[in-house]
């Protein structure tokens, strides 16, 4: 017996539909699919957890000296008058204002950084519903991981809801415990 279901669809086509609800189900915690593809995204979803668990707090912060554009109050760009003598002639220009900010970023470590590599395979990049990103992958290394440090396995739940009026499909829901 394989190792995993075709569910009706080209390799490629069912990967990229697999990690859509992995992705999904990281981010809101929970998704409605057909019971089927909802075992095979419970397995993707375990390992993803699974692989990110041991190097959740595997990383150091350091200060990150940043320039960015001073804004004024409405948010526009700030901009100086500049002079330069070329050639006997004065050619005079706008320039952006600068300002020097510090902001502390995490640095990963080794082990965790090939984790997140394995975890970028099958997460993919999404949007909100008011259209902002959203960085799945920060959600499942930074607030989902830390969740099940205690837990040995077990970190997917499938429910099923009955059949699907027009083609009789068993529904199911899949949600993180």
């Amino acid at each position: 017996m394989p190792g995993h279901r075709k569910l009706g669809r080209l390799t490629s086509h069912r990967l990229a539909m697999l990690n859509g609800i992995v992705t999904r189900l990281l981010v809101d915690g929970k998704v409605e699919t057909t019971y089927m593809r909802a075992k095979e995204a419970q397995k993707i979803a375990e390992k993803l957890i699974t692989l990110a668990i041991p190097v959740h707090d595997k990383y150091t912060t350091r200060e990150v000296v940043a320039s960015r554009a001073k804004l004024d109050g409405k948010g526009k760009k700030v901009l100086e008058r500049k002079k330069v003598e070329r050639n006997g002639k004065t050619v005079e220009y706008d320039v952006v204002s600068r300002e020097l900010t510090t902001k502390s970023v995490k640095v990963d470590s080794p082990a965790r950084l090939a984790a997140r590599r394995q975890a970028m395979l099958h997460i993919t990049e999404m949007k909100d519903s008011e259209g902002k990103k959203v960085y799945p992958l920060n959600m499942l290394f930074d607030t989902i991981a830390p969740r099940y440090v205690d837990r040995k396995g077990g970190y997917t739940r499938i429910t099923k809801l009955g059949v699907r009026r027009g083609d009789a499909a068993e529904m199911a829901l899949v949600e993180l415990i």
